[in-house]
C-alpha cells in the first residue's frame, strides 16, 4: 500500500481540530492517552534544569502537551511545529493564555525544518514520529532533535508502536481492536485501523530506544507502555 502523502495527512488533521483540543478525550483512540500526557509532563518538569526557558512541541496538534508541561513549568518560551495551520492557530491561542513567554508557531514538516542546535531545554513529540518512513529518515530526525537540545535537556515521546515479533504484534493489535470497539463500535475500530494502515509506519519501542542511544542520548527511560502505545524519553548528557 502506498502511504498517505504529507498533504493528505495535513488535510485530515485540518478537519479534526476540535477533537484534539480536549485534554482528556482529544486522543481517545490512543490507549491511556491522559496517563501518558500526565507522565510526560511530570517527567519533563522533574528533569528540567533550573534554568530551563524553552520548549519545542513537535507535531503539537492543538497544544495539549505544551499546556500540560506549562502547568508545571509556567512561562517557558514555546515553539510549536505542526503540518496543520488550523491546529497551529488553536495551539497558539491556547498556549498564549498560560505563558508569558514567547510563543512561536511554525507550519512545517520537521523532516525538512532546520531547528538549530542547543536551542531547547525540553522537546515533546506526541503521535507524530510514527509518520516517519525509512530507517534513514528516523535516524535523521532523531539526530536533529538531539542536536537541538541544550545540555541536560530532555526529549519525551508518546506514540503508536509496533512489536518486533509478528505473533506479539498480532496479539497486541487484537487487544487494541477490542479497546476501540468497546470505546465506540466495530465500525469505529475499522475506521481507525484503516487510517493507521494508510498513514502510519510505526517502529518498535526497542528500535526507538536504541536509536535514542545511537544519536547520543545516554539516559533513556520508559514511562509507560500498554498494548501498541508507549511513552518514553531521554536526557542529553553530553
Amino acid at each position: 500500500m502506498n502511504k498517505s502523502t504529507v498533504a493528505q495527512i495535513r488535510e485530515r488533521f485540518d478537519a479534526d481540530v476540535e477533537r484534539f483540543s480536549n485534554l482528556e478525550t482529544g486522543q481517545s483512540a490512543t490507549i491511556d492517552a491522559p496517563l501518558s500526557l500526565a507522565l510526560i509532563a511530570e517527567a519533563a518538569s522533574s528533569l528540567a534544569p533550573a534554568t530551563a526557558t524553552s520548549l519545542l512541541d513537535v507535531g503539537c496538534g492543538a497544544g495539549n502537551y505544551s499546556l500540560k508541561i506549562l502547568e508545571r513549568l509556567p512561562n517557558l518560551n514555546v515553539t510549536l511545529i505542526d503540518l496543520s495551520a488550523p491546529m497551529l492557530e488553536r495551539a497558539v491561542e491556547r498556549v498564549s493564555l498560560v505563558t508569558s513567554g514567547k510563543v512561536t508557531a511554525i507550519q512545517a514538516d520537521v523532516r525538512e525544518l532546520n531547528i538549530g542546535e542547543s536551542q531547547f531545554d525540553i522537546i515533546c513529540a506526541s503521535a507524530v514520529l510514527h509518520h516517519l518512513r525509512e530507517t534513514a529518515e528516523w535516524e535523521a530526525v532523531f539526530t536533529k532533535l538531539h542536536a537541538s537540545l541544550k545540555q541536560q535537556g530532555s526529549i519525551w515521546i508518546s506514540d503508536l508502536i509496533e512489536h518486533s515479533d509478528a505473533r506479539v504484534q498480532a496479539m497486541m493489535w487484537k487487544r487494541y481492536g477490542v479497546y476501540l470497539s468497546n470505546l465506540k463500535d466495530e465500525a469505529y475500530r475499522d475506521k481507525v485501523f484503516d487510517y493507521i494502515a494508510q498513514e502510519d509506519s510505526p517502529r518498535s519501542l526497542m528500535f526507538q530506544l536504541d536509536l535514542l542511544r545511537k544519536v547520543g542520548f545516554c539516559n533513556v527511560e520508559v514511562l509507560h507502555k500498554n498494548s501498541c502505545f508507549a511513552a518514553f524519553g531521554a536526557v542529553k548528557e553530553n
